[in-house]
């Protein structure tokens, strides 16, 4: 079983991979850019609303954090056990929202390399970030934990 004194990672991965994931989709944008339909104010509106949509979530999540005293920082340990806000609906809001961001971005920007990007982000951040925080937090938290975990979906719902 972890130590729950111990920080669930040495590395803040979420915002290095979310970082790096955007960078490569505009670096591959620049190259091989998107399809002109793809370039149309109603797609560009769509993406926007996303974009703003995702950011909205986190400050939103980031907010609820910080009014419940509870540590942001990905790579320190858990100063308390969040579950109101938008942590009714997600164990990961703030993921949950920098995801929705890059989807929107690759409509806002017609760069569609935010798409496999976001994708694969997520996926890393499930992996790197996630499954540890998950296990730092039943090891700290214990049956509160299992309680919200059960009743909270690690994305969205349950």
């Amino acid at each position: 079983m972890p130590d729950a004194t111990a920080a669930p990672n040495r590395i803040p991965w979420p915002p290095i991979l979310f970082g790096m994931a955007a960078i490569a989709a505009i670096g591959l944008g620049i190259v091989l850019p998107g399809p002109e339909w793809l370039r149309t104010p109603a797609w560009a509106a769509l993406g926007w609303a996303m974009l703003l949509a995702g950011l909205a979530l986190d400050v939103a999540a980031m907010a609820t954090m910080s009014r419940q005293r509870a540590n942001i920082l990905p790579h320190r340990a858990a100063t308390a056990l969040v579950t109101s806000g938008p942590f009714t609906w997600s164990r990961n809001p703030i993921y949950l929202g920098n995801t929705i961001a890059m989807t929107g971005a690759a409509l806002a920007f017609a760069n569609p390399w935010f798409l496999p990007a976001a994708l694969i982000a997520a996926l890393a951040v499930t992996r790197l970030a996630i499954q540890r925080e998950e296990a730092h937090l039943a090891a700290r938290f214990g049956a509160a934990w299992d309680t919200y975990s059960q009743r909270t979906g690690r994305w969205f719902g349950r």
